[in-house]
């Protein structure tokens, strides 16, 4: 791949996109180098892309990084990648899902690996969520995706953009987020802007839990009825109500209060202290 833009290779191809599968290419070269950039790829580095499009941002990698694997659902797209970055001997192409990928067998023996991705839409949370809880070893997601999910996996306790996301991806890793992207920077233009965001893994999780299953539900239950309490989000967590009441005294938190008050380490107290009085 020369100098060619996104839109003259959709022009050299005659690509014709497909709305069901959330198909926005990105055309502005700025955003592409930020994203390339912010992910801040070397030589070291293994790079999983998903959904490389035209490859416009896949040369860029290759440019960088160790190798490069991209993942693309689109079977028309396969010859155009091929045609346009098959010179590189750092690349390989799988045509498939990425929601079905076992990223276990691409990723091997490799201890650097980042995750770079203009998602579709409607695969933004299966995807952030896929390879935050199936243990994949990987060091950084730096992701393009839908300003409204970016803010709230970037939100802090008490806004309205706070919850289940939020805590999910704050357990795992610590989120940045990089720029703001206009919907003229895609052909098609989407309905909606963009957000780039990055979220870096953790050695550790952020706080310590007992039990990350109950963790989860316990969050999971805080913020199914939102405007609820606490109280009344945790009556079907397994606690009869002298033990809940317990539960909430152990861990100094408020019954009366609302899931999207509480910091990550209050949930972890709670759910700990369920945890307890369940064992």
């Amino acid at each position: 791949m020369g100098k060619l833009t996104t839109s003259d290779i959709v022009k050299k191809y005659n690509f014709r996109f497909t709305k069901s599968l959330g198909q926005n290419f990105l055309t502005d070269e700025s955003v592409l180098m930020d994203i390339v950039e912010s992910a801040n790829i070397t030589k070291d580095d293994f790079v999983i892309e998903i959904g490389p499009g035209v490859g416009t941002l896949t040369n860029e990698l290759l440019k960088r990084a160790k190798f490069v694997y991209a993942i693309e659902l689109d079977s028309k797209l396969i010859p155009i990648l091929q045609q346009e970055l098959g010179i590189h001997d750092n690349f390989k192409i799988i045509n498939e899902d990425a929601l079905k990928v076992d990223f276990n067998e691409i990723i091997g023996n490799e201890e650097s690996v980042k995750v770079v991705a203009n998602l579709p839409y409607y695969v933004t949370t299966p995807i952030i969520s896929k390879f935050l809880t199936e243990g994949y070893n990987f060091k950084s997601l730096t992701i393009m995706i839908q300003k409204e999910v970016a803010e709230r996996i970037n939100a802090e306790p008490g806004t309205k953009e706070y919850g289940a996301l939020t805590l999910l991806a704050q357990y795992y890793c610590d989120t940045e987020i990089i720029r703001k992207v206009p919907a003229s920077a895609f052909i098609p233009s989407p309905k909606v802007d963009s957000i780039v965001i990055k979220l870096n893994k953790l050695s550790k999780p952020k706080v310590s839990v007992k039990s990350e299953k109950l963790f989860f539900k316990v969050v999971k239950q805080s913020f199914s009825m939102r405007r609820k309490t606490l109280w009344n989000g945790m009556k079907n967590i397994g606690l009869n109500k002298e033990m809940l009441m317990e539960a909430f005294q152990k861990s100094d938190i408020d019954p009366k209060r609302r899931g999207e008050t509480l910091t990550i380490q209050e949930f972890a107290n709670l759910s700990n202290s369920i945890y307890e009085l369940l064992n």
